[in-house]
């Protein structure tokens, strides 16, 4: 009997430390916080600016007989920053960068990029400043790299896609990459 009444006091005592232990770790810890870093470095002319890399557009409530009567909606700008632009490569022997094209890609749709939803009859077109549409897929004209930071302007509109319209909402995403050479 005195054993299990020594177990008890043992069983309660470690207990009791336990507690003590967490709230002084606990305790310990107030005050400070965590911050957690990443990124990464990249062989290439020129890094693509946070604030461009993930952009959301919201299109404006278009009622059908807008796109059947005009063919298409309101042109939608965006721009897509380039930063820290160099020519040089890392490794000295190759080559220093000259050139960039930009390429969209996402769900085709008579050339021009799909959507998905209940909305029928509409798909999204890409521009850039000069009037070249974008296919996805495939590069668009390539431009010369300039160092420092550089912006390109591009338009994205609804166009009619030649099959029956339906009314209805609708969400697309559309990737793009940058190649350099």
């Amino acid at each position: 009997m005195h054993s299990q009444h020594g177990k008890r006091i043992l069983h309660s005592a470690v207990l009791v430390n336990l507690l003590l232990c967490s709230s002084l770790a606990q305790s310990a810890n107030q005050g400070r916080g965590e911050v957690t870093v990443n990124g990464r470095i990249i062989a290439s002319a020129c890094a693509i600016d946070t604030e461009s890399l993930d952009q959301t557009i919201t299109l404006a409530t278009l009622p059908v007989s807008q796109i059947i009567r005009d063919g298409q909606g309101e042109l939608h700008e965006f721009t897509i920053k380039l930063v820290n632009c160099t020519l040089e490569k890392f490794n000295p022997a190759l080559d220093d960068w000259r050139y960039f094209a930009v390429t969209f890609d996402g769900r085709e749709d008579a050339g021009l990029f799909g959507i998905d939803g209940n909305a029928k009859g509409i798909a999204l077109q890409i521009s850039d400043k000069r009037g070249n549409v974008a296919a996805p897929g495939m590069p668009m004209a390539k431009n010369e790299i300039q160092p420092g930071t550089m912006e390109f302007n591009y338009g994205l509109r609804l166009i009619g896609n030649n099959q029956v319209m339906k009314a209805g909402s609708y969400y697309s995403t559309v990737r793009f990459k940058m190649d350099y050479y």
